[in-house]
């Protein structure tokens, strides 16, 4: 009887605690506690960029692909590499740039090959949980490095501002940002804290997922930077090769892709 009674009085408490708003003793919303710990909610920032500091560069891209790591994708990516096999593509590191001109690890892959993975990636990038967000800059506009990275740092700082609770409902925000230029990378640094009040935990890639993720901002920043040049009718051959005419462009590639957009 005694056992009854504390755990129905137990059970009240709980009710009761959850309830209260945090500053009586309830708890957070959307904070989850096991055995007492409290479950870390934690947001990957993936960032790649299209374009250099030389002055032949025309335009300049930084795209930002946003991944809750609650949502796991393990077995997507491995559906993805299955699929590769069962066609016989290699399973390589998907970079745009290479597979497009056949350089590097794609230099021994025939067309028809290569255009074969690119539909793969596009397929695995259709089926992940993310959201993205594309910064267009015209090298014209801006020049020297210094500028256009305090242009990125406003846009960034913009970008959380315009989701800040959606932002603020992570513990950790986790920035992944590799071979690229260190003002650039010091500019998201300081959006990020600027306008979360949290230190941005720089990551090194170093899992599967991490790398895959990785690379659909290759995929996606090489996606938007095709948009600008078809716009512009600057698309040339390459492009026709693997996307076709500007109609099947924006049918079959950049309508999927932008899906995925972070949406205001």
């Amino acid at each position: 009887m005694l056992v009854r009674i504390l755990k129905a009085w137990y059970k009240l408490f709980l009710v009761v605690h959850i309830a209260l708003p945090p500053s009586a003793g309830g708890l957070s919303p959307g904070n989850f506690y096991i055995r007492g710990t409290k479950t870390m909610r934690e947001l990957s920032l993936f960032v790649d960029e299209s374009g250099d500091k030389s002055i032949a560069t025309r335009y300049y891209l930084l795209t930002f692909v946003l991944h809750e790591q609650s949502d796991r994708i393990t077995s997507k990516i491995q559906a993805y590499e299955q699929t590769l096999a069962a066609a016989d593509l290699p399973n390589i590191s998907f970079h745009s740039e290479p597979l497009l001109n056949g350089h590097d690890d794609y230099e021994n892959l025939g067309l028809t090959q290569r255009k074969k993975l690119l539909v793969s990636f596009n397929v695995l990038v259709q089926r992940l949980p993310i959201q993205y967000k594309t910064f267009l800059y015209k090298r014209s506009e801006f020049p020297n490095i210094e500028k256009l990275a305090a242009r990125m740092r406003r846009d960034a700082s913009e970008m959380i501002a315009d989701h800040l609770a959606y932002f603020q409902g992570f513990d950790h925000v986790k920035l992944y940002y590799d071979n690229g230029q260190a003002i650039v990378k010091k500019a998201l640094d300081e959006a990020i804290y600027s306008t979360l009040s949290k230190e941005a935990v720089v990551k090194k890639r170093t899992t599967m997922t991490e790398y895959r993720l990785a690379q659909v901002a290759d995929y996606l920043c090489t996606i938007e930077l095709a948009a600008v040049k078809y716009a512009a009718k600057e698309n040339g051959a390459t492009y026709d090769k693997f996307f076709g005419g500007v109609g099947s462009f924006k049918k079959n590639w950049l309508k999927q892709a932008r899906r995925k957009m972070l949406r205001s």
